[in-house]
């Protein structure tokens, strides 16, 4: 069974964010759009390539009043840890989820059990707490962030547009179907 307009499952976490430890709950989404990026491991070898690029493009997740959300199974002390040595992880100014208890990466049906690690997962969530968007890649793939901000940019229009749908490659000012039996057959 998918996830896909499921809603989230109640959680609580401890993230590392600028320069703190703050509590994070499924509470605090309610009312925004966010974004959780689940990566195996802190102080490996593709995940600070897809956190660092996420910190790049960061400002326009933001200015769609978007939060990001990164979670791997290590703890929030591990993150600071990493944040402090390393200078692309330094670059990070969302909340860096800590999951040692590997229960949002099991809420979120990107666990590998036998590794108590997170595959790849990307999940973007509306603003009442419902899963629209998720993509799970093995671990040797890495993401990109404007591919991931134009899934949000998507998403956000067709739950601000009701009755059309946004095409492979759309972008904000292209063209959106409506969806009728008149399109049927002529696209």
């Amino acid at each position: 069974m998918s996830l896909i307009n499921t809603e989230i499952k109640p959680f609580k976490a401890t993230a590392f964010h600028n320069g703190k430890f703050v509590p994070v709950t499924s509470e605090d989404l309610k009312g925004k759009w966010s974004v959780f990026v689940f990566y195996p491991a802190d102080f490996t070898f593709v995940c600070p390539t897809e956190l660092g690029d996420l910190a790049d493009n960061y400002a326009e997740f933001k200015k769609l009043g978007v939060e990001i959300y990164s979670v791997s199974t290590d703890t929030h002390f591990a993150h600071k840890a990493w944040h402090d040595t390393s200078d692309t992880i330094s670059k990070i100014t969302y909340p860096m989820l800590g999951d040692p208890t590997l229960a949002l990466a099991r809420n979120f049906e990107v666990l590998i059990e036998e590794e108590g690690l997170a595959l790849r997962g990307t999940f973007v969530i509306n603003p009442e707490g419902q899963i629209k968007v998720m993509e799970v890649h093995d671990n040797g793939i890495g993401r990109d962030a404007k591919e991931l901000l134009r899934k949000v940019q998507a998403a956000q229009y067709v739950a601000a547009h009701p009755n059309e749908v946004c095409p492979a490659k759309w972008t904000p000012g292209a063209a959106t179907l409506t969806p009728s039996l008149d399109l049927i057959g002529k696209i």
